[in-house]
């Protein structure tokens, strides 16, 4: 019986179905720059404005939830619910990729085979990365290596929680299927040896978010070499998405409720 990094492997070495090495290369940079390829590069530009800026890092903010329509809650939330449907649109581009395999998302471990175990394992990732990852944020800070980060600045409307998990739970979906799953199964399949692929995955998820500072992209690229080892060892992107959509929730909702409350939480 093969293991889950066994079954991985072997899921990334075969051929897509009528896919030449062209074919499949065209269709990962189109993937990649309708997502987090183009977001990658708007990080680099947003990080190049923030370092020409009068003044330090740490007394410039990014705002990760902000309102559309201040002061017109309705319009707000329209829009809110409008551009997480439409960031979700490159995971459904995935799924549609992967089901012309034959495989579709389950290819990579996105299914609802394990939902107790993908859960309980993400459960276990998230406390260990959240907490290692909050003092590497205030640490960083504190060393001007980056900017403030503010989770949340959406009015307190009665929908304000509930958008921020929908956000939390889009991040995850599209981070970890684009990202991890569909962009590890490319690079296998376009003979792209282990640590290339490990390390492509892991510096396209630091620069994307290099909007927010030095720390903000070390970080994350610490966190993708793990997501990477922990895919490979489960052949499973489930738990990946449940932890990144922990991390995400407990950061939103957290920073939501303690801003201004203590003292250890830097606001803008």
């Amino acid at each position: 019986m093969r293991t889950g990094a066994e079954r991985t492997a072997g899921a990334a070495a075969a051929p897509a179905v009528g896919g030449s090495q062209r074919i499949l290369r065209a269709e990962t940079l189109i993937v990649l720059a309708l997502s987090l390829g183009a977001s990658a590069v708007s990080s680099l530009i947003s990080f190049t404005g923030a370092l020409t800026r009068p003044g330090g890092l740490k007394d410039q903010a990014a705002t990760l939830n902000g309102s559309y329509a201040p002061g017109r809650p309705w319009l707000d939330l329209a829009w809110q619910l409008f551009s997480l449907a439409t960031a979700l649109v490159p995971v459904v581009l995935v799924a549609h990729l992967l089901l012309r395999e034959g495989a579709g998302l389950r290819a990579i471990g996105l299914d609802r085979r394990r939902p107790w175990s993908d859960l309980g394992r993400g459960a276990l990732v998230a406390a260990a990365i959240g907490s290692a990852g909050l003092v590497f944020y205030l640490v960083a800070r504190g060393a001007g290596m980056n900017l403030t980060v503010v989770p949340e600045a959406l009015p307190g409307e009665w929908w304000k929680y509930p958008v921020l998990i929908l956000s939390a739970l889009q991040n995850s979906l599209v981070e970890e299927v684009v990202v991890l799953g569909y962009l590890l199964r490319r690079l296998g399949q376009l003979g792209w040896s282990p640590a290339a692929a490990l390390a492509a995955s892991s510096v396209l998820r630091g620069s994307y978010h290099l909007y927010q500072g030095v720390g903000g992209f070390l970080g994350n690229l610490a966190m993708g070499v793990v997501f990477v080892l922990l895919y490979r060892r489960w052949g499973r992107v489930g738990p990946l998405v449940a932890a990144h959509a922990l991390l995400d929730v407990v950061a939103f909702v957290g920073y939501a409720l303690l801003a201004g409350r203590v003292g250890w939480l830097p606001t803008a």
